[in-house]
């Protein structure tokens, strides 16, 4: 049986950025939901704040070194593989060379690589651990940091490549907000009313929910928009426990509590509020049902996952007679009207000819890319009993004849093999898929397969199927070489049990898991070695070579740790060799007796702190 598990991470803090109100009281909060009314098991639900107490005497301050030694004894002694796994940030986050980093409570803004949480590191260790997992990150963008894009995007583009179920408080180009008035960020106070009102079984209702609402609240506190950033899976999940699904929370809502508006400008009255209790549930119904068919969102596909767009901004009135108090037992969905801004005729006329001409040409795109089938199949309705080369001849190029005179039989065959995939490729190239993607073989295997026995073009679909699922574990494999360990085991899962390589790559995804939590692991330790390198000081590069030397041998990234290891050695001793011509031998000395053994520089430091030692 499945267990579902959370880390709810929440830094106000922070030592070296501007403090935060509510990510402390947001941690908490989803903590507390998920514990008292959605049925997780107080011991599978972690809390890292300010003031969170230890976990059997380890701390839970939120330190770089405290959440990824966290995470990495969970994935090593807790974690089976198909468990449920909310993890929730919120705290600050940067982009700094095109990467995204979470910001531990002693980020520094002037060492982003060396303080901060690579996020691409952290998701592709998620992935490999096969968890169900549900992102949740609330992140503030810092000011004056060396960020050189908007934070959020990287996020976005890995979650869809590493099919995570990731939400994002706000799209790159905007911010997060948060209010004492809500004693929580927007982006909390939405999902916490969305999961108790019963939005929030799964990952479409709860995007849904977000999405509707979040703008709408933005507007209430006459805030800039704030949209989520939702991906969604191929493969749909179930978020929350089957007891918690069950019970569709009813409790009160958090968004808007009587007092915070009795003190605030609120937004206008709506004139068209229903009176009485029974006609207000069918208004309030009718208007999610409008909201969810006419909201101004976009969802476009990217790979397997979808990613929500921003919703169009609405224009409010501002009333300053009147205060706006809803009843705080009431949904928020039908607080605000639904009346949007007028379009100009020559804006409409410029959309739907826009629009006209793109289905048009999107259109023409599908009748091009499927002529080729279109001709296969009327070939095959008027000759059923046609040779499967006679109904090829009209569509394949032609290709000159391969000669075997005075061939060996494994020429012979090689060749054969080499025309098979040839033809495999091409027969790939005419449905337009590439053959460098592991989905689009996928795609191809999956039309071969339509094919029935007996039909014409089955043997040859037969023998594409198998030259496809092997191109997809070759891809796989060559991932896995260059340390992709997630990009592998993604790729290698879609060869199914029909297919020849399939024991062959379940054999690879195991090795791939246990090497690629390796490598994440001692790519850590290489992280924090270089972290403790100070430039000019010799015995921060010595303790360096400490850390590294921890990397087993015949493990990935053993390599690299040998040529951090060389590389240090040599700076040591160039120190050296420079407070040898500054004066300084006792100094010198002492500084290359710090080279390691087993070390490139060994030798040359002994030399020299033999030569420096007659003088």
């Amino acid at each position: 049986m499945a267990n579902y598990w959370a880390i709810a991470i929440g830094i106000n803090q922070y030592q070296l950025f501007q403090p935060l109100s509510c990510a402390q009281a947001d941690a908490e909060a989803l903590e507390t939901f998920l514990v008292t009314e959605a049925g997780f098991l107080p011991k599978h639900c972690l809390v890292m704040t300010d003031t969170s107490p230890p976990i059997d005497h380890r701390s839970t301050y939120p330190t770089r070194e405290n959440i990824l030694l966290l995470l990495e004894d969970l994935a090593a002694t807790s974690w089976q593989p198909e468990d449920y796994l909310w993890l929730f940030f919120s705290g600050y986050g940067v982009n700094y060379k095109g990467k995204d980093y979470l910001m531990p409570v002693e980020g520094n803004p002037e060492l982003v690589q060396e303080t901060g949480i690579e996020l691409r590191s952290l998701m592709q260790s998620l992935q490999l651990a096969d968890l169900n997992v549900l992102l949740l990150l609330d992140i503030n963008r810092a000011f004056g940091t060396q960020a050189d894009a908007p934070v959020g995007e990287e996020t976005i583009e890995l979650a869809q490549e590493l099919q995570l179920a990731t939400i994002l408080s706000c799209q790159p180009e905007q911010f997060s907000h948060e209010t004492s008035e809500l004693g929580h960020g927007f982006f909390t106070a939405v999902l916490l009313e969305a999961l108790r009102s019963g939005n929030g079984n799964n990952l479409a209702d709860l995007e849904t929910y977000l999405s509707l609402i979040m703008p709408k609240l933005c507007h209430h506190h006459w805030r800039p928009v704030q949209n989520p950033a939702t991906i969604i899976p191929s493969r749909q999940q179930v978020i929350l426990p089957k007891l918690a699904i069950e019970s569709d929370f009813q409790s009160e809502g958090v968004i808007y509590p009587e007092e915070s508006f009795a003190v605030a400008l609120a937004a206008p009255p709506l004139d068209d509020y229903p009176k009485n209790s029974a006609e207000r549930g069918r208004w309030r119904e009718a208007t999610v049902n409008s909201s969810q068919q006419t909201k101004g969102q976009k969802v476009q596909e990217s790979g397997s996952g979808l990613v929500s767009q921003p919703m169009p901004e609405t224009s409010l009135g501002v009333n300053t007679r009147a205060r706006f108090i809803p009843n705080s037992s009431q949904g928020y969905v039908s607080r605000l009207p639904a009346n949007q801004p007028s379009i100009p005729f020559w804006k409409q006329f410029i959309l739907w000819g826009g629009g006209s001409l793109l289905v048009a040409g999107l259109i023409a795109v599908v009748f091009l890319r499927n002529q080729e089938t279109f001709r296969i199949k009327q070939i095959s309705s008027t000759s059923p009993n046609a040779n499967v080369s006679d109904v090829y001849d009209g569509l394949r190029l032609r290709t000159p004849p391969i000669r075997l005179n005075n061939q060996s039989s494994a020429q012979i065959a090689s060749s054969s093999q080499w025309k098979k995939r040839n033809q495999a490729v091409l027969d790939l190239a005419k449905m337009s898929l590439r053959q460098t993607q592991a989905s689009d073989l996928s795609m191809a295997i999956a039309t071969a397969r339509k094919i029935r026995p007996g039909e014409p073009l089955y043997e040859q679909a037969q023998e594409n199927i198998k030259i496809w699922s092997q191109m997809i574990l070759d891809l796989a494999e060559g991932r896995a070489k260059q340390r992709q360990y997630a990009s592998a085991i993604a790729a290698a899962r879609l060869i199914t049990k029909d297919e020849a390589p399939y024991a062959k790559a379940q054999a690879a995804i195991n090795l791939w898991r246990l090497e690629g939590k390796q490598y994440v692991s001692n790519k850590t330790l290489l992280d924090a070695a270089n972290a403790l390198i100070k430039s000019g000081q010799a015995s921060t590069y010595n303790r360096a070579i400490e850390v590294a030397k921890k990397v087993p041998a015949g493990q990935p990234g053993f390599d690299t740790a040998q040529k951090s290891i060389n590389n240090w050695s040599e700076k040591i001793l160039d120190l050296a060799k420079r407070r040898a011509t500054e004066g300084e031998r006792n100094a010198a000395i002492a500084t290359a007796a710090l080279v390691p053994e087993e070390t490139a520089a060994y030798e040359d430091a002994q030399d020299a702190i033999q030569k420096w030692q007659k003088k």
